[in-house]
């Protein structure tokens, strides 16, 4: 199954599949490839079945400035946060008005990212170009907290699969930081990698275990216990790596995004390449793995299209 959907005028940053529909794609997209202008939430329905290669917009949300980034609400299936370029964050209904229902600006530069608690499920973070993580309740008209520690943009923040409390953070500084919503200093630091770290994530079987990408091209693998040296490093990005993914159907899969135009997958117990798509022609950002249809990944790039397929190594 291969499916493509065009964000026309729109370069795509981010993807995430619902966590409470198998069909629905949410898109972060920005105009003049995010450097000015303004941005486009894009929610698709992706077929399936006799309908699979289908993809239809369900709607569409319109900003005054590029989004870098989206994650669904874990409590309301119909809610969203985008990440701005203006700094401000925004909580979308897709059954209401064009406007989001709530607005929050408080970090000084650009919001590169947005998570949202998946144990909990009552909260999320932002991270910033202005060096801090901010944790927020859709609830509340101000952040419930501010984390500083790193010395350059914070390119994401994660919450832990495992805990309700701890998240991990990477950062232009080339480290990446632990830290426990119970203290407002970081709990542990790791210098990661030899240049920027612009992407984590955890694993979602082992939860000691974080993948970190950076503009060094490569992929890290981590065990928090044992920090002073990584599992695995993963070769084969011919430029940065923009994105890396757990899958949440396997403990040792692993799909990154890069400026060498691909999205590839990892097997992090060997260390393998198993796949290259190649499908993009401009940098890819974003990637996803679907919760319901465990084949299914979608990706997102600044060639204005979406993508949603079955990888060779998942057939």
């Amino acid at each position: 199954m291969f499916a493509k959907h065009r964000t026309t005028g729109y370069n795509g940053y981010a993807v995430q599949w619902s966590p409470f529909f198998e069909h629905k794609l949410a898109v972060a997209t920005a105009s003049n490839f995010g450097l000015v202008g303004n941005g486009r939430l894009h929610i698709l329905n992706v077929g399936n079945g006799p309908a699979g290669g289908v993809i239809n917009t369900e709607r569409v949300f319109d900003t005054q400035d590029g989004l870098f980034d989206v994650c669904w609400s874990e409590v309301n299936e119909n809610q969203l946060v985008t990440a701005s370029g203006d700094g401000s964050i925004k909580l979308w209904d897709t059954t209401l008005a064009d406007f989001p229902i709530q607005n929050w600006h408080e970090h000084q530069r650009e919001v590169f990212s947005v998570n949202w608690n998946l144990v909990r499920k009552d909260s999320f973070l932002s991270a910033s170009w202005d060096n801090t993580i901010k944790l927020w309740s859709q609830n509340s008209p101000q952040s419930l907290q501010t984390f500083k520690g790193h010395s350059h943009c914070v390119y994401a923040a994660m919450w832990s699969p495992h805990s309700p409390s701890l998240f991990a953070s990477c950062s232009g500084d080339h480290t990446v930081k632990l830290w426990d919503t119970n203290s407002p200093a970081p709990v542990q630091t790791i210098l990661a990698h030899g240049n920027e770290v612009l992407t984590l994530d955890w694993n979602k079987y082992q939860d000691h275990t974080v993948v970190t990408g950076s503009v060094d091209h490569t992929i890290k693998v981590w065990d928090l216990r044992r920090p002073d040296r990584e599992l695995n490093c993963l070769r084969g990005h011919e430029y940065a790596v923009r994105k890396v993914k757990c899958s949440p159907h396997s403990g040792s899969l692993v799909a990154s995004t890069s400026y060498d135009m691909t999205m590839r997958m990892w097997d992090i117990t060997t260390g393998d390449m198993i796949e290259i798509h190649d499908a993009h022609t401009e940098f890819v950002l974003g990637v996803d793995f679907n919760l319901y249809r465990d084949r299914e990944i979608a990706t997102c790039a600044w060639d204005e299209s979406v993508h949603v397929f079955t990888p060779r190594c998942l057939m």
